[in-house]
């Protein structure tokens, strides 16, 4: 016979989402119950990119933890910056901050998930988190009387469910009604190498949009140990329609002359992984319902444009746990009231992942990404305003509005 937990609510996924959910319910006093399919340390497959938008929760969360991570030069790389290359070799470096010299943190790390997830999950609050580890969800009852998460020995019983389940989310399946669409979706592929040259020395991500990957893009990131995570992304449904052969156009754009003395002593550490994104895309998806909130990849809330995923699922953990404490005092769990976290979400955040999608397309053009690149590597004003939208969080919900990008690039 299965043991029973009652809990108020339960957290699905322990990966930054849902650890930010369970942080943020710990700082609330509220006690839950965290369910974890894997046993930590785990990997996930990434490009491992820590962004300025997840600093900026760690430090709302606990300051002392970025301290952590600027001593750690073992498992985290400051990032001061990204690369943008085009389709015809042109390149752009755009730092991060305006005045990186007097900045008391780096804007963002680069740190391999299998470390940071397990740095963040050792944060969870045990006096208020019951965390069950290597504990697989079988299935999930939702009804008017409360939630029934099963596996093979606990039921748990609570009023609400916040599903942190990732790309395969049971919930968001069974009663969100998500359904993969190709166009809303990319396929990517990640590998370790040793031995990359030319990797910036401030930590800068590189971003390519070479011809051999177009629709999508080859990344170079440095990792601790002298590593980088090298893989491609493309949307699912040119990979599809075109039967791509991801992991091939990968190692020969690798074997390029554009890339070919960079990797000409590198060696592959274990093997090329493959991974499906979710991408934010899609206009207003419904991200809840009675007794359940869907967040990070559950919620499809990755950029369509870069594919970062951490920042939005620890800031949608936040938002998740906000909504939670409402409605425990309110002791009302419905759809109707639920339905606030999703028009936070969409209001913090619609307007960015909307541009976001638009520049995808730019990718579909290369004359004019081209153009783009460099009109921006030749005019330092544009340059600087790129910079502010990383280094200000106000200035950036001017890049929300695509009017903004035209009269930027036109003037």
């Amino acid at each position: 016979m299965s043991q029973i937990i009652e809990t108020d609510i339960v957290i699905i996924g322990a990966g930054p989402a849902g650890c930010s959910a369970s942080l943020y319910l710990a700082q609330f006093g509220i006690p839950h119950v965290v369910v974890e399919k894997e046993v930590y340390p785990r990997d996930k497959v990434c490009g491992d990119a820590i962004s300025g938008k997840v600093v900026s929760q760690l430090k709302k969360l606990n300051p002392a933890w970025l301290d952590e991570l600027k001593l750690d030069i073992q498992g985290f790389i400051p990032s001061w910056g990204v690369i943008f290359s085009a389709p015809n070799g042109n390149e752009v470096a755009i730092p991060f901050k305006h005045k990186p010299h007097e900045a008391e943190y780096s804007p963002g790390f680069v740190t391999k998930r299998l470390d940071y997830d397990y740095w963040l999950f050792q944060k969870l609050d045990r006096k208020y988190a019951t965390v069950l580890e290597g504990t697989e969800v079988k299935d999930v009852v939702i009804n008017e009387n409360g939630v029934s998460i099963i596996s093979d020995t606990i039921e748990i019983r609570a009023k609400l469910l916040i599903s942190a389940e990732g790309t395969r989310a049971l919930v968001a399946k069974k009663y969100g009604g998500y359904k993969m669409e190709h166009k809303h979706h990319s396929a990517g592929l990640r590998a370790y190498y040793d031995g990359v040259t030319g990797l910036h020395e401030e930590g800068f991500i590189e971003l390519h949009f070479v011809k051999e990957s177009l629709p999508g893009y080859l990344w170079i990131f440095p990792l601790p140990n002298g590593q980088a995570n090298v893989g491609i992304g493309m949307l699912s449904k040119y990979v599809s329609k075109k039967k791509v052969n991801l992991k091939k156009v990968m190692l020969e754009v690798l074997e390029s002359d554009k890339f070919k003395d960079r990797f000409k002593n590198a060696k592959l550490q274990g093997k090329i992984q493959g991974w499906g994104l979710p991408l934010g895309s899609k206009k207003n998806r419904p991200i809840s319902g009675n007794r359940y909130m869907l967040i990070g990849d559950s919620a499809s809330l990755i950029d369509p444009f870069t594919g970062e995923g951490i920042g939005n699922a620890m800031f949608s953990g936040k938002w998740a746990a906000e909504q939670a404490r409402e409605s425990i005092k309110a002791n009302n769990f419905s759809a109707n009231v639920l339905h606030k976290y999703d028009l936070t979400v969409y209001q913090k955040i619609g307007g960015e992942l909307q541009v976001s999608a638009w520049m995808q397309k730019l990718i579909i053009f290369p004359w004019l990404f081209n153009w783009m690149i460099g009109k921006i590597k030749r005019n330092k004003e544009l340059r600087e305003t790129i910079t502010f939208m990383f280094d200000d969080v106000d200035l950036r919900k001017k890049f929300t509005n695509p009017m903004f990008y035209l009269r930027v690039l036109f003037k």
